[in-house]
């Protein structure tokens, strides 16, 4: 299966798509509660193929697609809709080709899914930190699980980031003083309730990038562009406020 594992990257890393890593389901699942087992979602799997991207790759390839496709930005979801695309035309025809099954599942799609959060640091793409988000050992916090792909065949290539977690023997933590509003801090991590209320204020900084998060010492020449950095900011606001909303909590 190495072959078939090698054809998913190469056709993935076409797109900006770097991170590729399988685990043997049963690895994963033993690490979740029910409801984001992989056997939940396709009861037939016995491997997940965990796609993620390092850096801003993906996103050039991203602005490229939709430059040549107008009105793609103008999508509700432009970005996982190309994700999808890119998925489902160019890596799972790789599997179906080797006489495999394929599921692909997607962090933005909703129940039935899976925790995608841990699947990446089981699969060793990543490891944990004080931010919220995941870390790798090159590319830093500027690391995002687009896909996995659920495959009835054993694979087993972890990524190499096992046992990783760079936050407690970080001497700089350059990322607490950063944050405008204290929420993050050693060891608590990320103080989200702080952050959202933050977020919420009319007059916050941080609409267009996280202030911690850009002040990470890990891979910082791998930032994402500016562009990115706001797109997907301003989108996560945007999800706060409509879940306030729900809630009939105040927006401003």
């Amino acid at each position: 299966m190495d072959d078939l594992l090698g054809l998913i990257r190469s056709a993935a890393g076409r797109h900006g798509l770097n991170l590729v890593a399988a685990i043997p389901v049963s690895r994963y699942d033993a690490t979740v509660e029910a409801q984001s087992r992989a056997g939940a979602v396709a009861p037939e799997a016995r491997s997940a193929v965990v796609i993620a991207n390092g850096g801003g790759a993906f996103w050039q390839a991203f602005r490229k697609h939709a430059d040549t496709h107008p009105g793609w930005r103008e999508r509700e979801h432009p970005l996982d809709d190309f994700t999808r695309e890119v998925v489902e035309r160019d890596l799972q025809p790789q599997v179906i080709s080797r006489g495999a099954r394929c599921v692909p599942v997607y962090p933005f799609s909703g129940a039935p899914t899976l925790n995608f959060m841990a699947l990446g640091k089981a699969v060793a793409l990543a490891g944990p930190s004080i931010l919220g988000v995941v870390v790798h050992p090159v590319y830093g916090p500027w690391v995002a699980f687009r896909a996995a792909l659920l495959i009835d065949r054993e694979l087993d290539a972890p990524g190499d980031a096992a046992g990783f977690d760079p936050c407690p023997s970080c001497t700089v933590k350059s990322c607490i003083p950063a944050c405008p509003v204290g929420a993050v801090e050693f060891p608590k991590g990320w103080d989200i309730p702080r952050c959202v209320a933050h977020r919420m204020s009319v007059e916050q900084p941080c609409a267009e990038h996280c202030y911690a998060r850009v002040s990470c010492v890990l891979g910082p020449e791998h930032r994402y562009p500016d562009d990115e950095l706001a797109y997907h900011q301003m989108r996560a606001l945007r999800s706060i406020r409509r879940y306030h909303q729900a809630q009939g909590k105040r927006t401003d």
